[in-house]
């Protein structure tokens, strides 16, 4: 850990209304600190459940979605990086085709009272305002 950074203990952070998230449409954009760094992250409905990742591709670190907030395939069945085309599972983040080397880094999502919170970690945390 940075010196000087002390070690903070995992919490939840509000997101957005459940509502936001509509079935295999559009993402919930927000931004984390992600080993340091302040990166995109997005949260998205599959299936009826929530999943949150950072907004890299894991083939190289750029943002993947081609339109503001969209990551679904023309099928809407897979998350895709709109530069290199890889394909990622959304309930996983694993990489089922394309060029990637892993699967996207995956953020701790949960839902109550109708209410999205993503959760903080060692390597993610919120980003600064």
């Amino acid at each position: 850990m940075p010196e000087g950074q002390a070690h903070l203990a995992p919490f939840q952070v509000f997101l957005s209304a459940s509502a936001a998230l509509q079935e295999r449409g559009a993402a919930v954009p927000f931004q984390v600190l992600y080993r340091g760094f302040v990166q995109s992250a997005f949260a998205i409905r599959f299936d009826g459940l929530a999943y949150a990742y950072l907004n890299r591709c894991a083939h190289m670190p750029m943002e993947m979605d081609f339109q503001p907030n969209q990551f679904f395939d023309s099928t809407a069945a897979w998350l895709i990086c709109a530069t290199h085309g890889a394909l990622y599972a959304p309930q996983t983040g694993r990489c089922q085709s394309g060029p990637c080397r892993s699967g996207l880094v995956k953020i701790e999502l949960s839902e109550a009272d109708g209410a999205l919170y993503w959760h903080t970690s060692a390597l993610v945390q919120p980003a600064p305002l």
